[in-house]
């Protein structure tokens, strides 16, 4: 029997300087009663079909992040990754990714890591990136833990500004950095066609 490829997906979070700052944003965040339909969700089990085994992790305190919270979780995955595995991670997922995969060496390198809208540094559109999520300058180990690595951007981000794509552009030398004009802001999409194919393609 053939062995699925494992996709292990980190989602997005929110970071604050101060316990203060995180309790006004309790009181202020918009609050919706309506379903979200993310990419991320059914649309890729879909997509992707019976030959994948996506794993999704709940990581610890999304809403009020912190790195070293986060790796304790997702170390703890790592030795169930026995297959040609995938990494993704969006937004804050992103970032965590960068970080975790430069500093440390994982056992087994993964066939790809996808990077959707990752934050480069703190200088976010609205939010504060806190909670030890900061990158060294040297992040070049994040490219050999990888056969393929892609990162994603789009131009009408309004949170991530596209030019967080340079800087990690001046840091890698052997990405794939992908820029939209447009994906709805923040990749607030319901179905993402080009990291489907891009997934399909690196299994072939």
């Amino acid at each position: 029997m053939k062995k699925k490829t494992q996709i292990l997906m980190i989602h997005g979070g929110m970071t604050f300087k101060t316990q203060k700052d995180y309790l006004k944003f309790l009181k202020t965040r918009n609050i919706s009663l309506e379903k979200k339909i993310r990419w991320a969700d059914d649309y890729l089990d879909k997509k992707l079909g019976k030959d994948f085994d996506i794993i999704r992790p709940r990581m610890p305190l999304q809403d009020n992040a912190k790195y070293e919270d986060w790796k304790i979780y997702f170390e703890r995955f790592i030795p169930y990754l026995k297959n040609k595995f995938i990494l993704i991670g969006g937004s804050l997922g992103g970032i965590f990714l960068s970080k975790y995969l430069s500093e440390n060496k994982l056992p087994k390198k993964a066939l790809s890591v996808y990077l959707v809208c990752p934050p480069y540094d703190d200088t976010l559109i609205g939010e504060d990136l806190a909670g030890g999520f900061n990158l060294k300058s040297d992040i070049s180990l994040l490219e050999k833990n990888c056969k393929n690595l892609y990162l994603f951007f789009s131009k009408d981000d309004d949170c991530v500004p596209v030019s967080h794509a340079d800087k990690y552009a001046k840091k890698l030398t052997n990405a794939n950095i992908v820029i939209y004009n447009s994906k709805n802001g923040h990749f607030n999409i319901t179905e993402f066609p080009e990291i489907v194919k891009m997934i399909k393609n690196d299994v072939k």
